[in-house]
């Protein structure tokens, strides 16, 4: 089925609706399951000596089947997630959507050395083969607007501005809302304005994985700033943000991420940076987890949500 099934509504009653996660995705599955008020249940998973796995659906399957997972460490969750999807049509289920709160892949979309494959395509066909629809939060899509483009018509990323919103009114009020990238203009702009908060971006230049230059032009005098970014890795993009706005003469700081990926070394380098608080979504299970998208995920999936 996959793509082909279109944009048609996500949701197709209650009792048609249920919810099935693997066990690495089981908090977030388990509030989706509260706020949409339908049945959950844990896939069941076997890992066999020579590192192959075997997925099995449970029991009775709605017709509506939500698969929840998010898939950092990609290379070692796609295979299994494309079983999982197999497994519940074999099981019953006539419509499949994954919700992916983390979607890999999607910042590799060109071939940027001869030789190179564009990964983002790779991934997108085999999401979208297996599956009607595909949710995620804050897609890392740069030359592609549309997540729709790449994972098939039922594809859509999802915005975290107004949870990242109502925790800067939480707990930094009126600070300064920092894009450290141009590319993230319009998000930075829609998250501080809509709580009457002052905003920049910055200029930023990558030079590898792990060195960034940054710039700030026209920086206002203020003493707390939040910066916030959709994704952290290596931690260096916040870091050096962090050190550009001291200089401006900002002393309270905190970063704020959608996604946590974090390799090691990274929370220590942007808390050495000078930033105050590290805090992240639940998108992936980490200790800077602050808040939670489910809210936004499970509205797309409730009757209106125009998934």
């Amino acid at each position: 089925m996959g793509a082909r099934a279109g944009r048609r509504g996500l949701f197709e009653g209650r009792a048609e609706l249920g919810v099935y996660g693997f066990a690495d995705a089981g908090r977030f599955a388990a509030r989706l399951t509260a706020l949409l008020g339908v049945p959950g249940a844990a896939l069941a998973e076997h890992r066999f000596p020579d590192g192959e796995s075997l997925v099995r659906a449970p029991g009775a399957i709605a017709r509506h089947a939500v698969l929840v997972r998010g898939l950092d460490d990609p290379n070692a969750k796609l295979v299994e997630v494309l079983l999982a999807a197999d497994a519940l049509r074999r099981a019953g289920a006539s419509r499949l959507t994954l919700v992916a709160p983390y979607l890999p892949y999607m910042r590799q979309d060109a071939v940027f050395e001869p030789g190179e494959p564009n990964s983002q395509l790779v991934v997108g066909r085999l999401l979208a083969q297996a599956f009607d629809a595909v949710l995620t939060v804050e897609a890392h899509l740069h030359r592609v607007d549309d997540l729709a483009a790449v994972a098939g018509p039922g594809a859509r990323s999802l915005s975290a501005a107004a949870e990242i919103r109502d925790w800067i009114e939480r707990h930094a009020p009126g600070a300064l809302v920092v894009g450290p990238d141009i590319e993230a203009t319009s998000w930075t702009k829609t998250i501080a304005t809509a709580g009457g908060l002052p905003w920049i971006v910055g200029s930023k230049q990558r030079h590898g994985d792990r060195r960034v230059t940054i710039d700030f032009t026209d920086v206002p005098e203020v003493r707390r700033a939040v910066i916030v970014d959709d994704i952290a890795s290596s931690g260096a993009t916040l870091a050096v943000a962090a050190r550009r706005l001291r200089r401006h003469g900002i002393r309270s700081i905190d970063a704020l991420v959608v996604h946590a990926i974090f390799a090691p070394g990274a929370a220590r380098r942007i808390r050495e940076a000078g930033v105050r608080r590290i805090v992240s979504s639940d998108t992936i299970v980490h200790r800077s987890n602050a808040f939670s998208v489910a809210g936004v995920i499970a509205a797309a999936l409730a009757p209106g949500g125009e998934g």
